[in-house]
């Protein structure tokens, strides 16, 4: 488990590239037989990918946690985004498609990964918070997510937010999760800006070919700074920072947000004019 330290936004004003992607961006996610995941200070926050193939892969403690087992104090939300697979948790088993979401509460000690073919695995996404009560391990198909509809085709921006993990949806202690598809020829995501002070957010973008690219902004509303991001890498937003972005073409990404409030509308939005 990779730890990333948390920073201040005067700190990240001096980074160069080299160093603001090393702090914020997570380039290697998904291996093929293996679980990686990347332990960040702000909010305490786990994001992992698991890639099963002939074998299954257990979410296990670890040395950085100091726990016997990895949801001895926190819960999860798993995103499959690659073929069928299923999650099995204490022994009861969870089928999910791609786009599915599975919640898992505080302590659930067995929690394995598996795909039904090998030589077109499961990728299951997941991000881990601390949890303070158990809450009911349950799964949420795409097609029954709540959908929001956004955006216009004139701002580049027609999209669907579907949530999963919130507070009208599958219950957590403070993990919201969720995704957002844009339509064909839309490239922009959350513009105008917002930042929530309460709570940090990352992101995973995915449904990219290997030379499309998300131009994802991020920094204080006055001091804006950009991460080029690849298929399938992750993005972790700080408190204090913006997060939006613009692709060479359509993606999909999955918003994964942590913190104090266990509200969606949380947010404080940028006016145009004060982005710089």
């Amino acid at each position: 488990m990779e730890v990333r330290y948390a920073g201040s936004p005067q700190e990240a004003k001096t980074f160069t590239t080299e160093r603001l992607r090393s702090e914020f961006l997570i380039e290697s996610l998904f291996v093929q037989g293996e679980i990686n995941m990347v332990y960040s200070h702000y909010d305490r926050v786990v994001m992992g990918g698991a890639i099963p193939t002939d074998s299954p892969l257990k979410l296990e403690g670890s040395a950085t946690l100091q726990t016997d087992y990895f949801l001895e104090r926190r819960e999860v939300g798993i995103i499959n985004i690659g073929a069928k697979g299923k999650v099995m948790v204490d022994g009861e088993e969870y089928e999910l498609n791609k786009r599915d979401c599975l919640y898992v509460g505080l302590g659930k000690e067995a929690v394995t990964f598996h795909s039904l073919d090998s030589a077109d695995p499961a990728k299951f996404y997941l991000v881990s918070a601390l949890a303070h009560k158990e809450y009911p391990t349950r799964v949420l198909p795409i097609e029954d997510a709540e959908p929001v509809k956004l955006g216009s085709d004139s701002e580049s921006n027609k999209r669907t937010i579907y949530k999963y993990i919130h507070e009208e949806g599958l219950q957590s202690c403070q993990l919201m999760m969720g995704m957002t598809l844009l339509e064909p020829n839309n490239m922009w995501n959350t513009m105008p800006a917002h930042i929530h002070d309460r709570r940090m957010e990352v992101y995973l973008y995915f449904d990219m070919d290997e030379e499309s690219r998300v131009f994802h902004l991020m920094g204080e509303p006055s001091e804006t700074r950009h991460l080029v991001v690849k298929n399938e890498q992750a993005v972790i937003s700080p408190p204090w920072s913006i997060h939006s972005g613009m692709g060479t073409n359509n993606y999909t990404f999955i918003w994964a947000m942590a913190g104090e409030n266990y509200t969606f509308k949380d947010m404080e939005f940028v006016k145009m004019e004060d982005l710089k």
